[in-house]
């Protein structure tokens, strides 16, 4: 059982973590220095001292000799072939000897995620589960399911936790960062990155490099813009590749549509006001100081009218006919980075459907 249990502690960075932590990171620069200076005050628990709590775990659980055996076997350090792993892995495969739960969520977190719903834990946050048990694990269980991309899963065992609370503070910031840089949230994000990188002492070179790119990106984020739509969404898109359609995905994709449409009145309100002080520069002499007539064509004994022809929403976005529409659309991939393309795209979709479908 032993070795079934480092096994399941081996887990590592997944590379969609690395994807998502760098996403708009071209350029980026590591934490602003003034961050770093600050005195660092908080400081993980010694190998020793994580196993002291280990242990009394164990007492408090009245462990028999063979458990006791066992759990010595995993803290053993030197040249074992479990010398390596973490404290908080150490500390789970010790919990599992003498609590069930712990053993299930260790062969939960050594798989893949799948696929449907995640059976909840309720005991990771009952009032009988002892602190040491319930925080750590909710950390253990926490960092998979970031690592599986289900950011609100994992926000929801982390966001409570402080690092006085766990046996790897460094793990508890980084994750708590990575949720609220994937879920876009800007203020919390940089508090906790900051916190990762100011005030932990001695931070893994892999948490701090990730943290330093996570906080630029945010830093450079501002809202409504392309690039936060864009990004919205890309968390659309993550969350149905999940088989996640409900009501707080339509509101997402509404509020994207919204945003699309608050950018365009912004463009067009820009470009309208660019032509009126290009047109107000280009003369001042001789202005007529009437109004031109109606025109008429040559000959004809009309007023030269034609009939209206609707484009909806006053702009004509959405309505193109699809010739102009895959134009405009070719031109975006030509003036922006593809995934734009995609939110425009899904754009026009949507307001193709809310207009009642159809290819106009």
């Amino acid at each position: 059982m032993t070795g079934y249990l480092y096994r399941a502690m081996t887990l590592r960075f997944a590379a969609p973590l690395m994807a998502i932590a760098l996403l708009g990171a071209a350029g980026a620069r590591a934490a602003d220095p003034d961050v770093l200076e600050a005195a660092p005050t908080i400081k993980a628990p010694s190998m020793d001292e994580v196993k002291k709590q280990a242990f009394a775990w164990l007492e408090s659980r009245q462990a028999d000799e063979a458990t006791r055996l066992a759990a010595e076997a995993i803290w053993q350090t030197g040249a074992g072939a479990h010398a390596t792993d973490a404290p908080l892995d150490r500390l789970a495969a010790t919990f599992a000897l003498g609590e069930p739960q712990v053993l299930t969520l260790i062969g939960i977190c050594s798989k893949p995620r799948p696929k449907g719903l995640i059976a909840p834990q309720e005991w990771l946050t009952a009032e009988t589960t002892p602190a040491v048990l319930k925080n750590n694990m909710r950390l253990f269980y926490g960092r998979w399911l970031s690592q599986q991309r289900l950011y609100d899963e994992s926000l929801e065992q982390l966001k409570d936790l402080q690092p006085a609370d766990v046996v790897d503070p460094a793990a508890l910031l980084f994750y708590q960062s990575v949720a609220y840089h994937r879920l876009l949230n800007k203020t919390d994000g940089l508090k906790t990155i900051d916190r990762l990188l100011s005030e932990v002492a001695e931070g893994p070179p892999r948490y701090v490099t990730v943290a330093g790119l996570m906080r630029e990106d945010l830093k450079a984020l501002e809202d409504d813009s392309l690039d936060h739509i864009s990004r919205r969404m890309d968390d659309v898109k993550r969350r149905l590749g999940l088989g996640r359609a409900g009501e707080r995905v339509r509101k997402e994709e509404d509020g994207v549509i919204a945003s699309l449409d608050k950018l365009i009145e912004q463009m067009e309100e820009e470009e309208k006001k660019k032509q009126q002080q290009q047109g107000g520069g280009s003369g001042g002499q001789n202005q007529p100081t009437q109004p031109m007539g109606d025109s008429k064509p040559a000959g004809a004994q009309g007023a030269g009218l034609t009939d209206k022809k609707p484009l909806g929403r006053g702009t004509g976005w959405g309505e193109l006919p699809a010739k102009q529409r895959e134009e405009a659309l070719q031109q975006v991939g030509k003036d922006f980075p593809s995934h734009y393309r995609d939110v425009i795209q899904a754009y026009f979709e949507k307001l193709a459907r809310e207009n009642g479908g159809g290819d106009r």
